[in-house]
């Protein structure tokens, strides 16, 4: 595989990173990264919008801590894996189960440097949805790690019909990859300020994304495009029709969750016949980006659930 970038300097990941260029199917060209031996197996890390490998170079440290390897991808579009509109900053997919092609390249990657198995899902925010989609495909893992997913999107009642007509419309009328309403060409971590961020209550957490995104100005991305915005909501719709997998599954979120649809979750998890539901007090959408207490809890309680399920 050939080598691909990775921003050490920003990223505070274990020593001997591997980072690799892989293609998809259809020919996108995506970045993936892989850290640790594991001798307790491989965790396939599915990252949220907006994000990249270099983010979660903390959290392959607490992974490897417990003796977990792990691999990651940048999703089509976002990260230095291809961007697909002629603006680079806006969050495009062109239909969500795209997604899973490059999920068959994380797998296939994780095959071709020989990580070690068994392999465990943890996927967050967004991750979430394209996640359970590959559960759904039979995705090879003993267990499963959630947190936040991207499930159903938080809306006020009142725009949701807004926002499904609007972005409907786009694809017919040409302005499909224009940023859905409210959002821009600015990255929502360099635009926001730490008291007012639905993310994390961790300031130096925060502080560790400011830094990636400053001095890696290559990683922003902008807001989600109405296509991407269509796409989502009719992939959560579609994941809410059909029962829960039949795999064990842990489901973190933050009690101060104000970006993915909490009930949604719930809805979900009460019908998961092996699965938890873990609502973390004071915690926001990122548990795995939170204070210290925060980020032990859940990889603590991912890794008793792994290695239960070997």
């Amino acid at each position: 595989m050939e080598t691909a970038p990775f921003h050490a300097c920003v990223a505070d990941a274990p020593d001997g990173t591997r980072c690799f260029w892989v293609r998809a199917a259809d020919g996108v060209r995506l970045r993936a990264a892989a850290w640790g031996e594991g001798e307790r197996g491989t965790v396939l890390l599915f990252t949220g919008r907006t994000e990249y490998v270099e983010k979660y170079g903390r959290a392959a440290r607490d992974f490897a801590r417990r003796g977990f390897a792990t691999i990651t991808i940048d999703w089509r579009g976002q990260g230095l894996s291809d961007r697909l509109t002629a603006n680079p900053l806006s969050g495009h997919v062109d239909r969500f189960p795209d997604y899973q092609r490059d999920v068959a390249a994380l797998v296939e990657a994780a095959r071709q440097q020989d990580m070690p198995r068994p392999y465990y899902l943890v996927a967050h925010s967004m991750g979430g949805a394209i996640g359970l989609r590959a559960l759904y495909e039979g995705l090879d893992v003993k267990a499963a790690a959630f947190s936040a997913p991207m499930w159903g999107i938080l809306l006020a009642p009142a725009l949701r019909p807004l926002a499904w007509s609007v972005s409907w419309a786009s694809r017919g009328l040409g302005f499909d990859t224009a940023f859905a309403p409210g959002t821009s060409s600015e990255g929502y971590v360099s635009a926001t300020g730490f008291q007012d961020n639905l993310l994390t209550t961790d300031i130096a957490m925060w502080d560790y994304m400011q830094a990636q995104i400053r001095e890696c100005p290559d990683l922003v991305l902008g807001g989600p495009s109405l296509q991407w915005l269509y796409e989502a909501l009719s992939e959560t719709r579609a994941l809410a029709a059909r029962p829960a997998p039949a795999v064990p599954t842990l489901c973190a979120l933050g009690e101060l969750e104000r970006i993915v649809d909490r009930a949604r979750i719930e809805r979900r998890m009460k019908g998961w016949r092996d699965g938890t539901l873990d609502i973390i007090p004071g915690a926001r959408h990122e548990v795995m980006m939170e204070v210290p207490h925060v980020r032990d809890h859940f990889f603590d309680a991912a890794a008793e659930l792994f290695s239960a399920h070997r």
